[in-house]
């Protein structure tokens, strides 16, 4: 979604603005990462490539900028190792994942309450069948929440672009990722949907990663928070409820306009998700 084709591609635009990037990959995790954590993700995979970055920069912190779940992985290793953290970045990141309760639009935080519907025996009886999290099965969850749009875009929106070649591609590229959806690693699931998106400990204070809990009030580091207006999956105030919690003096909220994804890859977005991520990168270093 970072970097769907070459003119709608947020990694190529910080680029082109003198920005370097390193990645970290979600992979496509199977059974074989069944006992994965949200702590290894955090504590391990993210720590050792700051490291990495720290080892090939000289320097001793980093920028991290996440992405939706990425984004509340980077914000506990933000508030868990403050001192490896010179700025922090999230784009349509939840943080209070009950902030949709009292919500105005009636279309958005669909996911929020159907994860909250379920019980605590399903979802393990879930994960533990397969392993993981199917991405499969996320797919389905994410049509349902759309159903017109799920069920007109092949006879309907297909047959508007069929003859555009740019236009079809593009229609390519983004079923291509939608279909490509990797697979949660078990662990990390229940943890994600149980202690996040249903007890909502994250925003309370109370989510703990390797036998630490999670303080936002410990993050340190300028945080610039950016959001879709008209995002259903995370709505805004899921992520502008960070403003109240953060530690750090130094935070910053952009409101684009657009969707959960259409924030990335839509021809009206381009250019000022970058922009303004660049413009505040560049006023703090």
């Amino acid at each position: 979604m970072a970097d769907l084709q070459p003119n709608r591609s947020l990694v190529r635009s910080l680029l082109k603005k003198g920005i370097d990037l390193w990645l970290i990959d979600w992979g496509q995790p199977n059974r074989n990462e069944r006992w994965l954590t949200i702590d290894d993700y955090v504590d391990d995979y993210i720590d050792a490539a700051v490291d990495r970055i720290c080892k090939e920069t000289g320097h001793d912190s980093v920028t991290l900028l996440g992405i939706c779940e990425g984004g509340v992985f980077t914000t506990c290793y933000a508030a868990l190792h403050p001192k490896r953290v010179k700025n922090l970045v999230l784009t349509i990141t939840p943080i209070d994942f009950h902030a949709d309760v009292h919500g105005t639009a009636a279309h958005h935080g669909f996911i929020n309450l159907w994860t909250r519907s379920l019980s605590s025996e399903d979802i393990d009886k879930l994960v533990d069948t397969y392993g993981v999290l199917p991405g499969e099965f996320m797919s389905a969850v994410f049509s349902m929440m759309t159903p017109m749009r799920s069920l007109t875009k092949y006879n309907v929106d297909l047959m508007d672009v069929v003859d555009d070649q740019d236009k079809f591609m593009n229609f390519l590229r983004m079923e291509k990722w939608l279909a490509d959806r990797p697979h949660h690693p078990g662990e990390a699931a229940k943890q994600w949907l149980k202690e996040l998106y249903q007890d909502n400990r994250l925003i309370h204070g109370t989510f703990e990663l390797s036998g630490r809990k999670v303080d936002l009030k410990s993050i340190a580091a300028p945080v610039l928070n950016v959001f879709a207006l008209d995002d259903h999956i995370i709505p805004p105030d899921c992520s502008r409820a960070l403003g109240s919690k953060v530690g750090s003096s130094d935070y910053t909220e952009i409101p684009l306009p657009g969707g959960h994804v259409g924030l990335f890859v839509s021809s009206k977005s381009q250019g000022k998700l970058s922009q303004s991520i660049a413009e505040w990168l560049i006023a703090r270093d």
